[in-house]
């Protein structure tokens, strides 16, 4: 007997996995959040999840964030010796804040499966 596969199940899982394993080098790994962020988002929009709208905003969030990280990057960063202010790092803090809150909204649920057994 043939099962068939889950794929929104499945993209939901890579989303997951693609978050965690991103933040072990969050600079490096920015990428591998923005599109596990995107995967959790996509994912919960098919399913109608009652948090796609959380996920759909931390995925924006993340993708501005990352998007100004690699063009304050191409500037040559900001602060120090640099002639981009400090403040110019205010438009990456979407991105962190961003990937806080998915990871924290991903172990209320985790928490909230298990209690309802």
């Amino acid at each position: 007997m043939k099962t068939k596969i889950n794929w929104n199940r499945v993209i939901y899982n890579i989303g997951v996995i693609a978050l965690i394993v991103g933040s072990l080098d969050p600079l490096e790994g920015s990428m591998v959040i923005a599109a596990g962020s995107a995967c959790l988002a996509f994912s919960t929009q098919l399913l109608k999840d009652r948090h796609k709208k959380i996920f759909l905003t931390t995925f924006t969030a993340i993708a501005f964030g990352v998007c100004a990280l690699f063009y304050l990057s191409s500037l040559g960063g900001f602060g120090g010796t640099s002639n981009i202010s400090w403040w110019w790092g205010a438009f990456i803090l979407p991105y962190p804040i961003g990937w806080f809150i998915t990871i924290v909204l991903l172990i209320i649920r985790a928490f909230n499966k298990n209690n309802s057994k």
